[in-house]
């Protein structure tokens, strides 16, 4: 199809009101027939494409996230007639998290420096010590380890509820929009990373499991929807953490259940960066991790691939 003439990719990454009335006009006007006739079912994941991660200037930028959600944006516009359902993450955060300065200080009453990894040692030896939580922030250094997790990091504050940052990025929402009217369904947007005392990257559950939250488990439901479909689609940010670590949730829940269902996800490989470090290489464990899940059936695409 062609692209919409409101769409404009200069206006990709900056923070501008997105034109949603027009996307929903336009879209209703556009001809396509409703998602529900569909006989191949596909759907496309959007992890966390939100201002704070996606704009150069957000609070935590995404080297190339810019570019990597332009080519989501024409790629949605040329396929809209065969993506039947978008379902879209939105990485939501409160001031005091396990993962946030305050919750950690050193002997000196300092709190640690966005970008510091936070290991079970340096919290055994007394080099950083949590203000809340004590037991549990022990445990949960502890635990990431053991169970081959990411270490703890601290990060700058970011995608806190109700800010800019946390809005999925203008021009995508007018796609999403767009794509609603369009085809006659209503996008899945998903909150994750609210409880105060564990990371949340994968869409799909939390780093360590805190059964009596909401969103502290497995969300089997959402696998099983998304199983009904024949092609899944990622894309989104970050490579290296949310779009990594869903990938991963999925591979470990289906590896052993429904093995051929890992055969129908693809991981749109230039709609996704990693997470910049001053001295951790996310990209090349990134990298190397989805090596490993494309060895297993799951498919590495480009937003130039034919859809199959």
């Amino acid at each position: 199809m062609e692209i919409p003439s409101f769409y404009d990719p200069s206006t990709v990454g900056t923070l501008v009101v997105p034109q949603v009335t027009t996307a929903i006009l336009e879209g209703g006007r556009a001809g396509f027939a409703p998602a529900a006739q569909d006989q191949q079912k596909i759907a496309l994941i959007l992890v966390d494409v939100q201002v704070d991660f996606v704009h150069t200037d957000g609070a935590l930028a995404v080297p190339g996230a810019v570019d990597d959600t332009r080519r989501t944006i024409e790629w949605m516009y040329r396929n809209l007639g065969k993506i039947t359902r978008i379902v879209a993450s939105l990485d939501s955060h409160v001031p005091l998290q396990i993962f946030y300065p305050l919750w950690w200080v050193n002997a000196r009453g300092e709190h640690p420096a966005p970008f510091t990894a936070i290991t079970a040692n340096a919290v055994e030896q007394g080099v950083w010590q949590p203000t809340v939580e004590v037991n549990w922030s022990r445990n949960y250094v502890r635990q990431l380890e053991e169970s081959g997790k990411k270490t703890l990091i601290v990060w700058p504050h970011h995608t806190m509820l109700g800010t800019p940052g946390h809005a999925i990025t203008p021009a995508l929402y007018e796609a999403i929009a767009y794509h609603s009217a369009a085809r006659a369904i209503a996008p899945l947007f998903l909150e994750k990373g609210l409880i105060p005392k564990t990371e949340h990257y994968s869409i799909l559950e939390p780093e360590v499991k805190v059964p009596d939250e909401p969103m502290g488990s497995l969300n089997t439901a959402l696998l099983e929807e998304l199983a009904v479909y024949d092609l899944i689609y990622v894309a989104g940010q970050a490579k290296s953490h949310c779009v990594l670590e869903t990938v991963t949730s999925l591979h470990h829940y289906f590896a052993n259940r429904a093995p051929d269902r890992i055969h129908r996800w693809r991981f749109m490989t230039d709609c996704t960066s990693s997470v910049a470090h001053p001295s951790i290489n996310f990209d090349s464990m990134a990298n190397a991790q989805l090596k490993y899940f494309s060895d297993q059936g799951m498919r590495l695409v480009t937003s130039t691939d034919p859809i199959e």
